[in-house]
């Protein structure tokens, strides 16, 4: 019973951990993303009064002004893409509400630099959360009827085809679409900015024209565009909001097949608790959970019908 508390007491520490950490990185980036915006259109904005200036004092110190703000826009924007404050704050949200202690600081880890889980990966995969050994039930604990058959078997079976085919399928394919358009905001950012930069530094010259004052003004409006959609939108939450329900689904697929690949029913989940868990998990009733099993086993890759009914 000790144990049991000193493990409950872990659990319950490192919940509230996640939680203050979440709420920290949720606060940074709405404070980033206001404090870059800024600096950039003031920055735009100073660059076209440097345009119609007279010349002299002023228009040299709107373009100096202009060009360190861009400079240091392009600094922070670098850093924001590179450690992506909205998705942090989604691990660390998915990392509370699991209320693990086992495998969690690998799946989320705490670290901002260093052990962080790669923003843009070269593939999508579900996240992992579990740990990858399972340990197995102690023999002869379901003495007697486990509620395992072949039907229920058979069921267990198609449930976990379609959770591949179409749950795990679809967030996986969203994931690379999300990941796909946070590589193009991430990349768009700093380079308008450091194009506007370098825009705002030749305004007045009369050897480069016009194009000077329609790179520093254009610039910084478009580099604040893609700035408040990329973390506004919070796009790179979005990709990990995507990430984390393929894992869902996955760690679904590990626990369904696990059972059946178990060849001691006594070593198994109760047959009748796990299919209504099952259920649960799909926000389907028994009836539910069954008919769906019965029309994957009709129509097979063809079925359109999703496994979870709850996202």
């Amino acid at each position: 019973m000790a144990k049991l508390y000193a493990i409950l007491e872990a659990v319950a520490d490192r919940v509230e951990m996640h939680r203050n950490i979440g709420d920290q990185r949720t606060n940074w980036n709405t404070l980033l993303l206001t404090s870059i915006n800024a600096i950039t259109l003031a920055a735009a904005t100073m660059a076209g009064i440097a345009s119609i200036s007279s010349g002299g004092a002023p228009e040299a110190a709107m373009k100096l002004s202009s060009t360190a703000m861009y400079v240091a826009a392009t600094g922070m924007l670098s850093i924001v893409n590179r450690i992506q404050p909205s998705q942090l704050a989604e691990e660390q949200r998915n990392a509370e509400v699991m209320e693990k202690v086992l495998a969690l600081d690998q799946a989320y880890p705490l670290p901002l630099l260093g052990a962080m889980l790669e923003k843009f990966p070269a593939d999508v995969e579900p996240a992992v959360w579990w740990p990858q050994n399972r340990r197995k039930q102690p023999k002869g604990i379901n003495q007697g009827y486990n509620g395992w058959n072949g039907k229920l078997e058979k069921e267990m079976r198609e449930i976990v085809n379609v959770i591949k085919r179409k749950d795990k399928e679809e967030y996986l394919r969203l994931g690379e679409k999300a990941l796909k358009l946070n590589k193009i905001l991430a990349i768009s950012g700093p380079v308008l900015t450091g194009l506007a930069a370098v825009g705002s530094a030749f305004v007045g010259s009369p050897s480069h024209g016009d194009w000077a004052v329609v790179l520093g003004v254009a610039g910084g409006a478009l580099a604040s565009v893609v700035n408040a959609l990329e973390h506004g939108g919070q796009v790179g939450m979005v990709f990990e909001m995507y990430r984390c329900n393929a894992g869902f689904f996955n760690l679904m697929e590990e626990s369904i097949e696990s059972n059946l690949r178990e060849e001691e029913l006594e070593r198994r989940e109760n047959g009748e608790v796990f299919e209504m868990k099952v259920g649960l998990q799909l926000g389907r009733s028994l009836s539910q959970l069954r008919d769906l099993a019965e029309a994957s086993s009709i129509e097979g890759e063809d079925i359109e019908e999703f496994a979870s009914k709850l996202f």
